[in-house]
């Protein structure tokens, strides 16, 4: 029997930022069978909802253990984000 894995991306808008916001799903095999626990991965500084799913090969170790993973990006990104500091050298999103 052959079980899947998804690894997702989303946005949804946010009028608390005033823009889109992005997130990302990994389901591990066993959520084809059911309910599995969830990890909350909040990245650093510099990282966004792709980070984890690109760099750390967390999969693998959650597929493992029966675990979902989400990670939102906690930088609002793009133009004309509310609060966006006017220092030249230090961007929303830590986008240098």
């Amino acid at each position: 029997m052959t079980f899947w894995a998804l690894q997702c991306f989303y946005h949804q808008d946010s009028s608390s930022v005033g823009g889109s916001m992005c997130f990302g799903v990994y389901l591990p095999p066993q959520a084809s069978r059911g309910k599995v626990p969830a990890l909350l991965f909040l990245a650093g500084f510099s990282c966004s909802e792709e980070t984890l799913a690109i760099k750390a090969g967390a999969q693998r170790y959650v597929a493992e253990h029966g675990i979902a993973i989400v990670t939102p990006d906690t930088s609002p990104r793009g133009e004309g984000v509310v609060d966006e500091p006017d220092a030249w050298d230090v961007r929303i999103g830590a986008g240098f």
